[in-house]
């Protein structure tokens, strides 16, 4: 079928939830990807800070291969040997005790207001029943997690929403220590707002959060699915600011494009889930622990997380340089490899241009330019990214 073909059946058969850009997507490897025409794309989104290692690595691809053909599926009523063998590596490399599996990020934040609220009736004498979340955070698309999500865009049409949530401006003590009250049981937060357009917090701040919630007795939860598996140069963006939280969540570059999420946290308030609490059919199923282990390993010892911080601070120093010589761009900002353009003006005819040039870009927040690209991308491909696009923006 032509390209103009499967789009039309696309809109046929498939419900209308994304403003998709005219391109089907065949092909992966590296930073690389094509398209039905044979079109070659220098990848910079990565399925949105999914393909951490590259599209199809070798060592991802072999061990679903190898899962495959012995074992896909069984329920978590058995011991599934590679469930075990990926949770005791990220409790090995984290502040974490005990892991929970499911399939996504919204399941994994799903998963941790359900165990904070378990713990808070347990161990709050029941008296607390809100949970403080941020401005322009993005926590998923259930309808728990999208009233845990700060946006009003997000929630229009969904009345009635859930109740036991109070939002506060993101990076701002004092409207925090202000919301907190007796009956507030946890906060919830990511460590850098990604959907916000890349919103850094000041220095100290996830430290000032921790200390807030230790000196009130509530529970720290964070959202790592977006910043989380090695995207800031550490395997855990939290690390990078000195703090240890109580819950954390993780999905998207878990399993290097393998669906998959977890929720972690420590033995204290793991308790509060029991048989029955909460589970998942598809969570922690084999083919995907298969993935996931194969990730955490690469990631690991591969020398991916130097590559990130090195290969970011290039593509930071680069996107300076440009914003330097391009009056459109009103700041970059950034960490690792998950960086920001933010403009004047909206932005996604520009991420249409850079794809027409063969470079694929997001755009987020209406004007803000992200870049999310596989960790393992060299600083020829930011080269080559920095040259598409500062062609586009000139055109301005």
């Amino acid at each position: 079928m032509t390209t103009e073909e499967l789009i039309a059946l696309a809109g046929k058969n498939i419900m209308n939830t994304y403003n998709r850009y005219p391109l089907v997507l065949v092909k992966g490897a590296g930073a690389r990807v094509w398209d039905s025409n044979g079109k070659e794309y220098l990848d910079l989104v990565a399925g949105i800070a999914v393909c951490s290692l590259g599209h199809s690595h070798p060592k991802v691809v072999a061990a679903i291969r190898r899962q495959a053909e012995i074992l896909t599926h069984v329920s978590n009523l058995y011991y599934i040997e590679p469930q075990i063998a990926l949770a005791r590596l990220l409790v090995e490399h984290s502040f974490a005790d005990k892991v929970f599996f499911c399939n996504s990020g919204a399941e994994a934040n799903e998963a941790a207001i359900k165990l904070a609220r378990k713990y808070a009736h347990e161990h709050m004498e029941g008296k607390r029943t809100e949970l403080i979340t941020m401005k322009n955070s993005f926590h998923g698309r259930t309808l728990v997690t999208v009233t845990a999500t700060g946006q009003e865009k997000f929630h229009k049409g969904f009345d009635p929403l859930p109740s036991g949530f109070t939002y506060v401006a993101y990076d701002d003590l004092p409207a925090l220590r202000a919301a907190i009250t007796e009956k507030t049981y946890g906060v919830m937060i990511e460590p850098i707002q990604g959907e916000a357009g890349v919103v850094i917090p000041d220095e100290g701040y996830l430290r000032g959060v921790r200390q807030l919630c230790d000196e009130c007795g509530v529970l720290m939860i964070l959202d790592e699915v977006q910043v989380g598996m090695g995207r800031t140069g550490s395997i855990f963006a939290h690390q990078d600011y000195g703090v240890e939280p109580d819950i954390m969540t993780l999905a998207k570059a878990m399993g290097n494009g393998f669906p998959m999420g977890a929720m972690l946290t420590t033995d204290r308030i793991a308790q509060a889930f029991t048989p029955g609490s909460h589970a998942s059919t598809f969570g922690g199923n084999p083919l995907a622990m298969a993935a996931g282990l194969a990730t955490m390993e690469v990631l690991l010892g591969d020398g991916v997380l130097d590559n990130c911080r090195r290969v970011g601070a290039y593509f930071f120093d680069r996107l300076r340089n440009l914003a330097a010589k391009c009056p459109i761009i009103k700041g970059v900002r950034g960490k690792g490899l998950i960086l920001a353009v933010e403009l004047t003006v909206p932005g996604r005819d520009f991420v249409t241009q850079c794809m027409d040039r063969g470079v694929l870009i997001n755009c987020t927040n209406e004007n803000v330019l992200r870049f999310v690209p596989p960790l393992v991308i060299t600083e020829q491909d930011v080269d080559r990214g920095i040259e598409v696009l500062g062609k586009v923006l000139e055109t301005q």
